[in-house]
């Protein structure tokens, strides 16, 4: 499925299996998670994509060939392939241990083609080796929705009170973490969205409401996972003194302006970017002892512009997921 246009459907295209390069190998795909940054690139809000591009960034496949410098894969293993699929290794953030803010990084699905397709080709330093607990299906959201959560939750430090401002397939994988770890969570979903409010309890969240409502306690540390600028100041009304606030997203709309006394006593309010692949290990060592469960939401692969409409809409409950079959 190729974007040539932002803002318009993608369309099918019959393309050459693509040749890794030595660094590289070519994987046979299964399945491949829609995120909702792919909405971003698709719609032009992420102004910066390779046209015509392959979207996806939640790969699941198996490798089919290898580059003549891989040494950690062989043919037949099982890889995920995430957002960071190329980083130069030497600027400053790379050398301190923030790759994720690499210079020159490059990201699978936008700079770089990704999984909605049958074949593609990854860096072997960018993939990972997925934990034989997750069939394919389950294994995608993981790869973008659970590592990327996971580096935002991590940004939470030790609060006992979470709330999350959206309850999607970030939200709905990091609740079953933070109910492992002792802690409560308080789910924020659209006004109206009743479906998604008992999704939440089912998962375990002590209460469930709109994002225009305060929780009935205040929260030690707050999460935006809805690209929407202006549940900023709705958690940091939210959050005690000393909370924190994580903008989860790559891109969001703008913040409005607020007063300051609800930033005051030492609120704080920062993004995520990314991901390093030390997240990534970790997150896919934790996610078995949990163990967590994804909720997929399938479609053929054919049928990728009805599943990102499906997202655009908040019908998705979970994940959802291409299913790529092969001939």
């Amino acid at each position: 499925m190729i974007l040539d246009t932002p803002g318009k459907p993608l369309r099918v295209a019959n393309l050459p299996i693509p040749t890794p390069n030595p660094q590289q190998v070519l994987i046979r795909v299964r399945a491949c998670g829609i995120c909702r940054t792919d909405l971003h690139i698709v719609d032009g809000e992420l102004t910066q994509p390779k046209l015509p591009l392959v979207p996806g960034h939640q790969i699941v496949g198996i490798i089919e060939e290898v580059g003549e410098q891989v040494q950690q894969f062989k043919v037949g293993d099982r890889v995920g392939v995430p957002w960071l699929g190329h980083t130069c290794h030497h600027c400053r953030y790379c050398l301190s241990g923030k790759e994720n803010l690499c210079d020159y990084a490059q990201f699978t699905g936008y700079q770089i083609d990704g999984g909605y397709a049958e074949y593609t080709v990854a860096e072997e330093s960018f993939c990972f080796p997925l934990p034989d607990d997750y069939p394919d299906l389950q294994a995608a959201p993981l790869l973008c929705a659970g590592l990327i959560g996971y580096r935002a939750y991590r940004m939470t430090g030790d609060a006992q009170k979470l709330g999350f401002y959206g309850f999607g397939a970030a939200a709905h994988i990091l609740i079953q973490l933070a109910r492992y770890q002792g802690r409560e969570v308080y789910a924020f979903t659209r006004k109206g969205d009743i479906k998604g409010q008992e999704f939440a309890r089912t998962l375990g969240a002590v209460w469930a409401g709109s994002s225009e409502e305060l929780p009935p306690e205040p929260l030690d540390a707050a999460i935006i996972f809805a690209p929407i600028g202006a549940l900023v100041p709705a958690a940091l009304r939210a959050v005690t003194k000393g909370g924190v606030v994580v903008c989860a997203g790559i891109h969001m709309s703008d913040i409005p302006s607020f007063p300051y006394h609800i930033l005051w006593e030492e609120r704080v309010v920062r993004s995520v970017a990314n991901l390093t692949r030390l997240d990534g290990e970790e997150f896919l060592a934790l996610a078995p002892q949990v163990p967590i469960h994804t909720e997929v939401n399938l479609f053929p692969l054919n049928e990728a512009n009805d599943a990102l409409d499906a997202l655009r809409s908040g019908k998705i409950n979970g994940a959802a997921v291409l299913v790529v079959a092969h001939d």
